[in-house]
């Protein structure tokens, strides 16, 4: 400020008339004599006028900066929002995706890769936690055990591709026989499967493995190497209230020896595990 002051005064601090002539456009008093009060009292009013010109400019000029760096906080603050908002919107994204692949996971880990049912550890965890509810309930627990007759002659004949579509299908149709939400239809090893079925007594267990039975053999899928020329399924059935001390295995092993029973006479069929079979 106090050089564009001293610019100022050096504009105005002469004493030639013909420089206020060239400056005002007008002559200020005779050129005869330059020194007269007059003529200084006309050198400080110009010096005065520059001075507050300047001041106002500089003054105009600040205010000017103030206003500016007003809106540049304004621009600035809502670029941060636009950007913080960006942000949230792509964690947001990043978490739903992330989560979606966690669900996938845990999918993946409790499914057949082949068949989308249960698998053997889904199935192996889903039985112990309902044994020990009916060990505590009392309630009877029921399971059936599945095999796909002659299968081995199946993937001979009609190889392992088919064979794969073959396990599919037959999974396919387990799945959606058991109805409830507590029933679990799992793949239990290669072509034989297992289904758990809480608070089932023995003739439900009966009647619902017989209607899969009838389904499967409804498929009609060709098989040539099989006494029935279609592919068919074997059933073992067995039901049971378990007591304290009294390991899950046990409703493995009779419904898998009623499954050996169904196989043992003739396959297509269903059967009972009782006491004394074993």
């Amino acid at each position: 400020m106090e050089n564009l002051i001293k610019c100022a005064e050096r504009l105005v601090d002469t004493r030639r008339i013909c420089s206020y002539i060239a400056m005002f456009g007008h002559q200020l008093l005779s050129p005869v004599d330059q020194t007269q009060p007059f003529v200084e009292f006309q050198i400080g009013l110009a010096q005065y006028y520059w001075t507050v010109a300047i001041i106002s400019l500089a003054a105009v000029g600040a205010f000017g900066l103030i206003i500016w760096l007003l809106i540049s906080k304004r621009r600035i603050e809502e670029q941060l929002r636009q950007t913080k908002v960006q942000l949230e919107n792509k964690v947001s994204a990043r978490t739903l995706e992330l989560e979606a692949l966690n669900r996938e996971l845990q999918q993946l880990s409790v499914s057949d890769a082949l068949t989308g049912i249960a698998n053997r550890r889904s199935f192996d965890n889903y039985l112990q936690l309902e044994w020990a509810k009916a060990v505590r309930s009392g309630k009877t627990l029921a399971m059936i055990m599945v095999d796909i007759d002659f299968f081995k002659a199946y993937n001979d004949t009609y190889g392992h591709q088919s064979g794969d579509a073959c396990v599919t299908k037959v999974a396919a149709i387990l799945q959606s026989g058991v109805r409830r939400a507590s029933d679990l239809a799992a793949r239990y090893g290669g072509e034989e499967f297992a289904i758990i079925l809480p608070e089932t007594n023995t003739a439900g267990a009966m009647l619902l493995a017989e209607n899969l039975r009838l389904s499967v053999e409804q498929l009609a899928l060709e098989h040539h190497r099989s006494v029935y020329k279609i592919v068919t399924i074997s059933l073992g059935v067995a039901a049971v209230a378990p007591q304290l001390g009294q390991p899950p295995s046990m409703l493995i092993s009779r419904a898998d020896q009623a499954l050996y029973e169904a196989k043992r006479q003739g396959r297509n069929q269903v059967k009972l595990w009782v006491a004394g079979s074993s």
